[in-house]
Order: C-alpha cells, then structure tokens, then sequence
C-alpha cells in the first residue's frame, strides 16, 4: 500500500483510490491473491508498529532467567525451561525500524500519534472489578473514514495436521538412563499387576481367606454398610432405621446400629491412606486447631494403590508427531520440560531416582449458606498418575492434606498487623505440613508401588494449583501485581510482557535476611512481602514462582470470559457501532479462540503457536473496547496472566493437569459434604472421622471387586512366562499383554490421538420407537401438533426410486417418484436419537437430535415444546483424505426420524437390497462457501426461500449443530428461541458449542 498524489495505490493490482477506506474495502473483498498478498504487507507493518518494544536486551523467543544453583538448599540447577535458541535483539520489525509518515498513509492530519501511547497509570483493576457507568463515547462521523485493519489471517487446525492418527504414530523419546530404575530385588516376575498390592491388603483382614465378604458376615451385610457410608443417610436415621423391630434380623445384619457399624470398619478394615492428627497453633494468644496428614504417607497411599499400578510413569518422555522428533507434543505431566530438566539435575546428584511430582491446591470455601462458615482444605496429588485418574474423583487420584485455620484473627485489631498475620499463619502450617519434603526430596525414599516394585523415589513440589488471591498468598507477592514475572499492576495491559519472571533464588534470599536490619528493605526491592520464612524457601528443586499454572475456570471462565461478556453488553447499549463492529468481532473472536484452544487436552508447537497468535489478534484489536467506552485500560492480572500459558504448558503439559476445577468439585465431597454429615460442634473431628470412614469403605469395595473378579483373571506361578500373568480385568480393551518395566497403559477415556480429538460420535437409539403410530398427515401436519414435514410423502416417494436405481438420474426421479404407492398410512416414530463415543466417554450422552412437536397432557396443558434440531449430515466422502466436515457435510433441520415398517418392505424394495432400518425426514440448508466470514471466521448458511427436503439414513447424522441467527439493523422483535430457525433466513455455524465441534470446525 502506497500514496500517489491522486489518492491510494494497492499495490497488488496498481488500482487507485479516493479515501483509505475504500482501499480497506478493496482488500476486504477482493479476491486477487496479489491484492491479499498487499493487504497483508501493510497490515502486518502497522501491527509491528504498534507493539511494544521489549528492552534493549530482551529476547523476543522467551526471557531467559538467571542460574543460580545454591548447594546448601540444593536447589534446581536448572534456568526453568530446556535450553532454547537466543537470538540477537532488534528493534522495529522485518522491514526495520526506520519507518516515516510516508508508510502510513491515511493518518494524515488525525491526530492518530505512531508511536506507542504510554498505558494508563490508573490502579489495576482486581477481581469482580466495578468500574463507574460511563456515557457512550460520541465520534464526529469522520470516524467512520478511520482506517479499518483487515482481517487476521486464520490458520487451519494445526492439530488436524500433526497429530498421528493413532498411538503407533507417536515417536518417543525416553529419558533414558537410570532414570525410575527399581531398586535391586524388588522387581517381581510380573509388572504392573495389581494382586500383589491386594494381598497385602487381604492380609490385614481377619478371615478373609474362608470369607470373602470378612469383616462382613454376607454379602447383604455388606453392602448395607455400604450404603449407609456412602449415600449421604445420616447416623441417626440409620439407627433409627435398625431399631425398627425386625429389620436386623431379617437382613441377618452383624450390627444394630451406627456405632457398631463405626467400630467395624474403624477396627476390621485396614486403612490404605494414613489418618488426620490433630495440632495446634498460637496466635497472638489464641490457639487455633489444624488437622493434618503426613504428606510422605499420602503420597505413599497414592503411589501404592493398586488399582493405578498399571497407569504410572516413573520417568520423563519427550513426545514427537514426526520421526525426525521436530514437532513436539505435550498432553500428560510427564511429557513436560520440567520433569525432564529436573530429572536431569537429580540424575548428576543420585542416579537411580525416581521423582515424584507433588501438586498442591488449596482454595477457602464456604460450607454453609448462612452464618458465614468457611473449611480451608489443601489437597494433594501427584504427577504419576495420567490427568484422567487426578480429575476424577470417584478414582482417588487427590488425597486431603490438611483442613487450615479459617479464623479471622478478630482479636488482632489492627488490619495492617491482621493481615500480615494472616498470611504468615498461612506459610507457619503450610512449612510445618510439608517440611518432610525436604529431606525426602534431598535424599529419596523407598517407596512400593501397587504392582510391589520399590524404588528409590524423591517428591518434589511441582505445581501449585489455586485461584489468583490464592496465587498472591502462596507467592508472597502484592495483589495487582503477576505472580509469576515482575511486572508491576499498573504495566499489565503491556503484550508482549517485557519483564522477566521472578528470580526465585532473590526472594530465598532476601527470606534468608529474617532478623537483619534490611531484611524489610530486600523484600521490597524484590516486590514480595517480607513474610517469616516462606513455606517453599527450602524445598529442594522448587522454584515457586515457576511452580504458579494458568487457571482455567478462575481466569478465563469465570476472568477474561466475564469480562468480555459485561464488555460487549456495555457497547450493545450503544445507538451506533457502524463498521467498527468487525474490530469486535475479531477482538472477541480471538479470546474465544483462545479459550477454547488453551483446554485442547494435547498440544504441539504448532498449536501453541496459534494460542499465541490469537492472544496477539485480541491485543492488537483491544482497543475498540477503549474506543467504545467499555474499558479505559487493560491491567487486569486475570488477561496478562494469559501471556504465560504457552510456557506452562511446556513446562507441566495441558492445562488440564493443574485445572481448579478438580479442586472446586473436591470441595463438594472434602469439605460441604463433610460439614453437613457433622453435628456442627467440633466439627473437623467429625469431619475427618467420616472423610476416613468413607475412604475406607471405597478401598474395601475395590478389594471386594477384585476378589470377585479374581477366578476370572490368569494367575501368576513361579514358571509362567513374564507376560501372562497380568491382570487383564483392569486394562483398556485390546491392550496389548505383555509390558516391560517402566511402560505403562494410557487410562481409559485418555486422549492423545487425532481420533481421539475428533471424537467419532456412535448413535445410541432405543430399542422401542417414542411413538408406535404417527399417520403420514400428522408428520405432513403444520399444526402445533403435527411434525410440519409438508413434502414427507414426495420425499419417502423419491427416497425409493433412488435408493432402487441410484445411477438414475436427477430429472426422472420425479417422474418415477409419482407411480410409487406407499402400502402404509402410519409409522413408527423417534423423538430422540442419542450420540456416545463408547471407547473414550464410555456410556455417557455426548449430544442428541430432538425432533418432535409440541406435546401437551391430559389436561391440555404443554408438557413439552416443538424442537426440531439442525444437524451436521455426510452427504459426500473423500476417500484417502482426512475427514472434514465442512467438506463432507451440510446443515439440515431434522423433522422426523423414523423407520420403515418391516412386513411392506417387500413391496417397495428387492429382497437383496434392503434399506436402512432407521431414516430421517431434513430440511436443507445451503452448502457452506469455500471461506469463512473474514472477522467472525464463521460460515454462513441460508434457509432456501423454497424449502428442499430429502429422506437420509439416520447413520449419516453426524452429530447437532447450533446456528447463529444473522441479520442487519434491529433484532425483530417476534423472534424466539422457538421460532427463529423458521423466521431469519441466515445463519452462522456456531463453532463453540462445544469442545468436540470447535476442534471438528475449525
């Protein structure tokens, strides 16, 4: 793009234009490749203009920390990361940085500075920010002439391309070494089978050997105990429900009330998980009760639990999409840098280790709804385990550590003291509680595994989960400031960041002044508060401010997303938004992108490259929200800490590793429901009473299953071959038998394939239709009552020509069609057909097509709404090609779904050739166009003014689809969520339904 003196030049097809404007909408929708190849040019030299620059010095790949290795805390030698290529700086961009007015043409005379503007210095917006109403900005209408950027250039998939299609295309690399080596005659014959570790757990139980059920005298003993424990009936109304004459004896129970039962599996039933203790802490003359366990015993619980013995990894891997290893994948916490370089560090120190990363997440909750009572539950887990067992609780993958003190201090009355006090009361438990770390992590521990290997194994505080004031606290950092680089709360909105992470050997440091003069002074030079001896300063091979993760529900969901959200309802309030709503559109396009992209359960760089990307598309777009009066800066610590994803997921893989959401549903079952099954007076006695009972019965009933399950298993003998004797009841299907020491089986539902991403949906239909008759004039009915399948008849009609002769052709079917006679007036009819992926999600709905009328009761009232689904339906196929949908399919509204009555088939259809059993009536939309809209990057459809329908095989429903109603001016005032897919005639493809069609659509 350049100016001639009669006006602007594109330099792609040489064409001359009056204003700048026209020029934009030149490039918009030209399709010239040379005038595309021109508006990217000049795009991409005004986007390098208006970011900032990093300091002189600053490596624009990744801001290299400094080494610092001290020998007495034996710290991590390593920098954080793997070592990366630093290339020189530069200023400016490709082109250089010599840029004059001349390059910029249309700025001319606006007032419009080339230069960066400096951010506003205004206090940093915290949390559920309130911000005063402000009146809609009112623009001369010149506004209108300002140049409008073009669009940003959308990328296919990169994960559609890279990823191997199935578990043999991933090439890995293994550390190698000794590296999880088993300590010398531990190893057992057989690997990863899990009878040995219930042996031993039989062995604690008195007369197991001639009773299964033992301590138990049936099963119905049992299973009532069962019951009682773990579906939430309270102790007293189980008592009174035994008390009840006869009841004991006629289920011949070996108990007659709460107590005994308690006694029972407090006595008879060992315990895997080590108990709570309980302790006490002074402050400021107050004591204060906090219940506790062992974190070495919680870690050995989880390590030796023989239902995961088969699922975990003792040593790090690299992860590649190709065999030259060029494309590198990240999806579980093993496939990390972090375990890596550390593995390395401890390697030089103590070969032969195993490490065992340690997650903590802590996060205050409130367990009642009045009286304002709140638990402070830290949890643990560990690395070892694949994401899917950590993120399910039903699993056991997370273990209570401690319930915190949760007082306020009242008694303190000074805020500035109270606070401080707070926050070191927090760091004192939380340095007592994991103070066996340290020296377990300097010089390991021999820990038994579920299958009976011992190994030499070092835990080392890894990730620490919480929310951002959660994040603050642990970091001992300001609120408003990052707590992860040392950029300050009022430089936030700055992209890219160019300040450096926190230098964890400082803070340690400064720490370490406890008692001298300038103690209080390092602290502020570091900007962290002077705090007495923070709970991480010793831990061994732990950089804390590393140790910080992205928050998906916290900081996109429940941060950037609502923010976004009160956004845009702000500007919508406004009477005019004209053409700088395609600014919107990108803007707020990227951060959904970003959403979406950053929960991908497997990453490669490519991929990351793209969330990168889309986080750049919002900041360069950002500013219409200022423009629009919907914000005045852009230092929320939730959106800047979105610049740290890409290198925590290098670091510890997926966002789905280290997610709060885990720790938000394990407050359910560790804290809410522990509270309620209390009497409320002393309450985390109680509290930790029944969280051990509870765990108990959950162990006991995965024994149980396992001494039921065993007849059925091969059994281990001395001369029995290394690969038969593993317990087959407990692995994946079509698993292969035979393992070595070291491998592992990826958890059931684990994804880490292309056809895992894409999740090939399987229909799940009932066996009985939802109607056994609808007459052919209800279906054609455009009443309230009928199903509005006006040209049903015709389409059934058409539907037997072609499937009788397929190669005849368009023009005559019709023709044929009007000599069918259909032998039946009624059908079996549908309402539902359910979608399931059984293989990853096992039983679970996944989606679902409704199609049925309005439905009303006995007494006329509406029981049910119409709802007609639109569908994503296979109408062609690319043989040798990668499925895509958007090729593949079209979009139709799904009417009827029905079935041809069996006993007339024969009078329509040869013997030989049969059609399928299940069909569907559709309306179609119109194809999709080759290219998505240049802002929003969705695809558009129309309903036909002249409604085609045709009769499908339900198999080729692919899956449902939600369309985005699109219309110009106001939005008309009859439409409904009911009638809109009939009134609007345009629509986008929503590609955000869900996580399945956004990574299928994209």
């Amino acid at each position: 793009m350049s100016t001639v003196s009669s006006g602007y030049l594109c330099n792609g097809c040489s064409s001359v234009f009056g204003r700048q404007s026209d020029l934009n909408q030149h490039h918009l929708r030209t399709s010239s490749r040379a005038c595309q190849e021109a508006a990217q040019d000049a795009i991409a030299r005004i986007r390098a203009s208006r970011l900032p620059q990093r300091p002189k010095g600053q490596s624009s790949k990744g801001r290299q920390r400094k080494k610092h290795n001290t020998q007495s805390r034996s710290r991590s030698p390593l920098s954080s990361e793997e070592p990366e290529e630093v290339h020189p700086p530069f200023m400016g961009d490709f082109f250089g940085a010599d840029y004059t007015p001349e390059d910029f043409p249309g700025f001319e005379g606006s007032g419009v500075d080339l230069e960066v503007e400096e951010e506003p210095s205004d206090e940093a917006a915290l949390e559920d920010t309130w911000e005063p109403p402000r009146h809609p900005v009112q623009t001369p209408n010149d506004v209108m002439d300002t140049d409008i950027p073009p669009p940003p250039t959308r990328h296919e998939n990169p994960l559609l391309r890279c990823l191997p299609a199935d578990r043999d295309g991933i090439n890995i690399e293994t550390f190698g070494g000794r590296a999880g080596e088993a300590i010398s005659g531990s190893t057992p014959q057989v690997f990863h089978n899990p009878k040995l570790g219930f042996e031993a757990y039989q062995s604690g139980i008195a007369g197991s050997s001639e009773n299964i059920w033992a301590p138990f005298a049936s099963r119905i003993d049992w299973e009532v105990a069962r019951w009682a424990k773990m579906r939430g009936t309270g102790s007293t109304a189980f008592s009174d429900l035994l008390s009840i004459q006869g009841v004991a004896e006629a289920l011949d129970l070996s108990y007659r009330n709460t107590n005994e039962l308690n006694n029972i599996i407090d006595q008879d039933l060992p315990s895997r998980r080590p108990t709570f203790s309980r302790q006490e802490v002074v402050i400021g003359g107050k004591a204060f009760d906090f219940y506790n366990r062992n974190p070495l015993d919680c870690i050995r619980a989880l390590y030796g639990n023989p239902d995961h013995a088969q699922y975990l990894c003792f040593s790090p891997e690299r992860h590649y999409a190709d065999p030259d290893k060029t494309m590198r994948l990240y999806h579980d916490f093993n496939t990390g840098k972090w375990w890596w370089d550390t593995q390395k560090a401890l390697e030089h120190d103590k070969p032969g280790a195993t490490i065992i990363p340690v997650i903590i997440s802590s996060d205050k909750t409130q367990v009642t709804l009045f009286r304002n009572k709140s638990a402070y539950p830290v949890y643990l887990t560990i690395g070892n385990l694949p994401k899917e067992i950590r993120s399910k609780p039903s699993q056991q993958g997370q273990v209570l550590l401690v319930y915190l003190p949760t007082d306020r201090l009242e008694h303190i009355k000074n805020k500035s003291s109270r606070r401080r006090t707070v926050t070191n009361l927090f760091h004192a438990c939380m340095r007592d509680l994991l103070a066996p770390l340290k020296k377990a992590g300097l010089e390991g521990i021999e820990l038994k595994s579920g299958d009976g290997v011992v190994r030499r194994c070092h835990p080392i505080l890894a990730v620490y989960v919480g929310d951002y004031p959660e994040q603050v606290l642990v970091t001992t950092g300001y609120y408003g400031d990052c707590a992860s680089c040392e950029c300050p709360k009022d430089e936030l909105g700055i992209y890219p960041c160019p300040h450096p992470y926190r230098n964890f050997q400082a803070a340690c440091d400064a720490a370490d002044k406890l008692g001298a003069d300038d103690w209080v002074t390092s602290c502020h030079n570091i900007n962290v508060k002077p705090v007495q001896h923070p709970f991480w300063q010793d831990l061994p091979y732990t950089d804390i401010f590393r140790s910080i993760t992205p928050d998906i529900l916290h900081q996109l969901y429940q941060g950037v997303m609502k923010h976004l959200i009160a956004w845009l309802t702000d500007i919508c309030g406004a009477n005019e938004i004209d053409a700088r709503s395609n600014l919107l559109l990108s803007a707020t396009r990227a951060l959904l992108d970003f959403l979406y992209l950053s929960c991908y359960p497997i990453h490669s760089d490519e991929s990351l490259v793209l969330l990168e990307q889309s986080l750049a598309t919002f900041h360069t777009n950002r500013n219409i929200f200022v423009i629009l009066g919907a914000r005045e800066h852009f230092n929320l610590p939730k959106l800047h800490f979105l610049s740290h994803y890409c290198r925590a997921v290098k670091l510890y893989g997926t966002t789905d590793n280290y997610n709060t959401e885990t720790t938000e549903r394990l407050h359910i079952d560790f804290a809410k429901d522990a509270y309620r099954a209390s009497n409320r007076k002393d309450e985390y006695t109680q509290m930790t009473r029944w969280l051990e009972r509870r765990e108990k019965i959950v162990c006991h009933t995965k024994y149980i299953a396992w001494r039921l399950g065993e007849d059925d298993r091969l059994d281990t003998s001395d001369d029995e071959e290394e690969d038969v004797g593993l317990d087959l009841g407990l692995l994946p299907q079509g698993s292969v038998v035979s393992l070595k020491l070291g491998q592992r089986y990826d958890f059931p539902g684990a994804r880490r394939t292309l056809a895992d991403l894409k999740c090939v949906y399987s229909q799940n239909l009932t066996r009985f239709p939802t109607v056994k008759f609808v007459r052919i004039s209800k279906l054609q009915d455009v009443g309230e009552r009928g199903y509005r399948a006006v040209d049903f008849t015709m389409a059934l009609k058409r539907f037997v020509v072609q499937f009788r002769e397929p190669t005849l052709p368009m023009n005559q079917v019709d023709d044929y069609a009007c000599f069918v006679v259909l032998p039946f007036r009624s059908l079996p009819v549908w309402h539902k057909v359910k979608f399931v992926n059984f293989e990853l999600f096992g039983k679970k709905t996944l989606d679902s097509i409704c199609a049925h009328p309005r439905r009303y009761t006995k007494e006329g009232k509406v029981s049910h709404m119409s709802r007609f689904d639109t569908a994503l339906i296979k109408v062609k196929s690319y043989p040798g090609e990668d499925s895509n949908f958007l090729k593949e399919c079209r979009v139709g509204r799904v009417r009827v779904i029905f079935s041809l009555p069996p006993e007339r088939l024969d009078t329509l259809f040869a013997p030989n050739s049969m059609p399928p059993r299940h069909l569907a009536y559709v309306e179609w939309f119109t194809k999709f166009d080759d290219h998505a809209d240049l802002y929003s990057g969705l695809h558009a459809v129309k309903r036909s003014q002249n409604v085609t329908s045709t009769i499908v095989p339900l198999e080729t429903l692919q899956r449902s689809v939600h369309l985005i109603p699109k219309w110009n001016g106001v939005v008309p005032s009859e439409w409904t969520s009911k009638s809109v897919l009939d009134d609007c005639n345009a629509f986008f493809l929503n590609v955000f339904k869900d996580d399945h069609t956004y990574f299928n659509l994209t």
